[in-house]
């Protein structure tokens, strides 16, 4: 059984940081690509950084680019998201999710066969 456990969430200042964390099983880590997705209250999802297999092809929106990482560790069934810098208008439910191959085709939930149950981040003073 696949799973994706997120955990790092939580209550932060404007421009403090936060690590993400995705615990992965069930499936062969180190072969498929990986994304960190966020949806907003009353918002929709927005994608927010994607990593391929190997960890050597990183993507991210705008609006996270400079202040947010992507990394992941294969060795441990890990995917993480750094976020430095946080901003009110970071505050989201953030999920991670699976891709069904090894490389990011699009950025969309069609190529996503899994998600993890989302972790909060609020960002307020």
């Amino acid at each position: 059984e696949v799973q994706l456990v997120e955990s790092g969430g939580g209550l932060v200042q404007p421009g403090g940081s936060l690590r993400l964390s995705c615990a992965a099983s069930g499936f062969t880590f180190s072969s498929y690509a990986m994304s960190w997705v966020r949806q907003a209250p009353g918002k929709g999802l927005e994608w927010v950084s994607s990593i391929n297999s190997g960890g050597g092809s990183t993507s991210y929106a705008d609006s996270v680019k400079g202040r947010f990482t992507i990394s992941r560790d294969n060795a441990k069934n890990t995917l993480y998201l750094q976020m430095n810098s946080l901003k009110p208008e970071d505050t989201a439910v953030y999920y991670c999710a699976k891709y069904k191959g090894s490389v990011v085709a699009a950025q969309n939930a069609v190529e996503i066969d899994y998600w993890g149950q989302g972790t909060q981040v609020t960002v307020s003073s």
